[in-house]
């Protein structure tokens, strides 16, 4: 029982529907104001950072009135940015999710699909993003994130509404000024 968008809007299809997502293997490109700009493995990624994984509580909140209590597992998102250098001048970190209407039935457009402008995409100030409690998702309840949850990787901001914590990330660009982001796009 979730939000995924990209799979439907019925929360109860989700899992379903993201049964067939293949997560892996996976790249993230980086881009923008940083000095090392390009294509990464995540697996390679993870294993840059796994001295750095840390399980947190947090509650998650939806803009939809619910709420509940999730055990996280992940990287505090401001360790990994730090990989890429970002320069000083970067005051926004954008972010954008896999475009894959073949496997995400919700990115496609016509009658079975919906009419979003896909890809979804989010931003944050940088001084959020290295918010103590930003995470880098890449597991829940003690495994790792399954694909109705926006595995392989996903972004956690606690103190802002689920909208705000991409998933399924494949771009992470580094920018001066703030970047749109998707659902104020759309009013």
């Amino acid at each position: 029982y979730n939000n995924f968008y990209e799979f439907t809007t019925n929360k109860t299809e989700v899992r379903r529907l993201a049964a067939a997502f293949t997560p892996r293997p996976w790249t993230v490109e980086v881009k923008g104001m940083c000095a090392k700009p390009g294509v990464y493995d995540l697996d390679e990624l993870t294993r840059r950072s796994k001295d750095h994984l840390e399980e947190r509580i947090y509650r998650f909140r939806c803009v939809e009135a619910w709420s509940m209590v999730v055990p996280w597992t992940g990287v505090p998102l401001g360790r990994l940015l730090d990989l890429f250098e970002p320069s000083p001048s970067a005051r926004y970190v954008r972010f954008v999710t896999v475009l894959r209407p073949e496997e995400m039935p919700g990115q496609q457009v016509g009658d079975r699909g919906s009419q979003f402008p896909w890809p979804y995409f989010e931003g944050l100030r940088m001084d959020e993003a290295y918010n103590d409690l930003a995470l880098a998702v890449s597991g829940v309840f003690g495994h790792m994130l399954p694909n109705q949850h926006g595995a392989p990787i996903r972004v956690i901001a606690p103190w802002k509404y689920g909208f705000k914590s991409i998933k399924s990330i494949v771009e992470i660009e580094f920018q001066e000024h703030q970047p749109p982001t998707f659902w104020n796009d759309l009013v």
